[in-house]
């Protein structure tokens, strides 16, 4: 059975965009050329350009997608705890773990804040991870588990410095000390029993 026009379409924008994050994150961004992405898919040059605009564009699909599956990771992470205290330690560790997994490390942590710039960038984390922190940390200020506090100042700030962190590990720092200093750091918000 032959697949329509829309199902082609789609399979060729997966076939680019799989051997696309395979690209970026085995090469970097500026060492990859579109037609080279294109002929490993499978597809004409101009089926690249028809699906993606540019390798810029290209990569855009790919980050969308890595962040998509981090802040997938990070809300799983999250949800297999009930207590709102440790949902946010293990949202917040499974988001630093992350600088050690190589194609987040290479698209989202390395490339993607040049690339797209920090303004592009900032917004599909927000999109992507970002609102499950505030989420949390709305429960946690309703429970009185942290201050009562406006929280998204809150949010940004544990936002700002967990992107750093991870950053930290993807150039080569120390995971484990990371995890350590965000517990003393979250230990630090929690309100005394």
């Amino acid at each position: 059975m032959a697949l329509s026009r829309a199902e082609q379409r789609a399979a060729t924008r997966r076939a680019l965009t799989a051997e696309g994050r395979r690209r970026f994150a085995a090469e970097g961004y500026h060492q990859v050329v579109l037609a080279d992405v294109a002929r490993a898919a499978g597809v004409t040059k101009g089926a690249a350009y028809h699906h993606f605009d540019s390798k810029a564009g290209l990569f855009r699909a790919v980050v969308r997608e890595v962040q998509r599956e981090l802040g997938e990771r990070v809300a799983g992470a999250a949800d297999r705890h009930e207590d709102g205290w440790e949902r946010l330690r293990a949202g917040c560790g499974a988001f630093l773990a992350a600088g050690t997994d190589p194609v987040v490390r290479r698209i989202l942590l390395v490339d993607a804040p040049t690339v797209l710039g920090w303004d592009e960038w900032r917004a599909q984390d927000e999109e992507s991870s970002a609102r499950h922190l505030e989420e949390v940390l709305t429960d946690l200020a309703a429970a009185g588990s942290i201050a009562d506090q406006p929280v998204e100042p809150l949010a940004r700030l544990l936002s700002g410095a967990m992107n750093e962190a991870a950053l930290w590990i993807a150039r080569g720092g120390d995971p484990r000390a990371a995890e350590q200093a965000l517990d003393r750091l979250l230990e630090g918000l929690r309100t005394p029993a």
